[in-house]
């Protein structure tokens, strides 16, 4: 009995110093990945708890293997956007322009009533209200409304919003989009807005901005205004 509570208490501490070591995130936050390694963690340790005849190193190799493994993904990830789609994914836009896109719920596995359970919970009762409902990585639902605010959860902002929409001669928001992230510019985004590298590289010069490298991030706004900013002298890069 005293060894299977010395063993708990050990492994315990460790579970806990690694999850510390793989970040902050809450757990509704972890992308896929991170979700299966935690899950993959947690059974580890729970194998030399259930039965003492195992080394207690058997436990401890593989939990600390699974740390490295998400180090070395997540510095990868911070490199190189490419493998951030392979390991992430990318968002799914399951409303857009107020229309759902039941093509996208199929490829998803989400139900009409999955969904506008989702809006409700954000505190909006009329799809109308609903420019694009967007899915993240993390599997949570964001959403832009007609009024260009961004989702909130209090009745008072839903109650805004449709006033807003009663309002005459606004324009309609439009999803942002980002061309350039961390000095690289993203063709794939490029290709969906029915642009090229040129027009990006010329947007930026009319901002006098004459390497992208020196952008930390470049795309247009919810109203098509085109923002940017750039990295200070001497600051640290990812």
């Amino acid at each position: 009995m005293f060894i299977v509570l010395i063993r708990t208490i050990f492994l315990y501490a460790l579970v806990i110093l690694v999850i510390r070591l793989m970040g902050k995130r809450q757990v509704g936050e972890l992308q896929p990945y991170e979700f299966v390694i935690t899950i993959m963690i947690s059974d580890l340790a729970a194998l030399p708890m259930q039965d003492t005849r195992l080394p207690l190193i058997l436990g401890i190799i593989p939990i600390i293997t699974l740390l490295f493994i998400k180090t070395i993904l997540s510095l990868i990830q911070l490199k190189s956007q490419k493998a951030r789609q392979i390991l992430e994914g990318e968002p799914c836009i399951l409303i857009s322009r107020g229309k759902i896109r039941f093509d996208a719920l199929k490829k998803q596995q989400i139900n009409l009533d999955e969904l506008m359970e989702e809006i409700r919970l954000a505190g909006y009762f009329d799809l109308s209200e609903i420019e694009f409902g967007i899915l993240e990585n993390n599997g949570q639902m964001s959403f832009l409304t007609s009024n260009n605010s961004s989702s909130s959860n209090s009745s008072q902002n839903s109650s805004e919003s449709q006033s807003s929409n009663n309002s005459q001669g606004r324009k309609r928001p439009q999803l942002p989009v980002i061309y350039v992230l961390d000095g690289k510019i993203n063709k794939n985004t490029l290709t969906k807005s029915k642009q090229d590298s040129d027009w990006i590289i010329k947007e930026l010069k009319k901002h006098h901005v004459s390497s992208i490298e020196d952008v930390v991030i470049a795309m247009t706004d919810t109203n098509g205004k085109f923002i940017y900013q750039l990295h200070k002298d001497g600051e640290a890069r990812i």
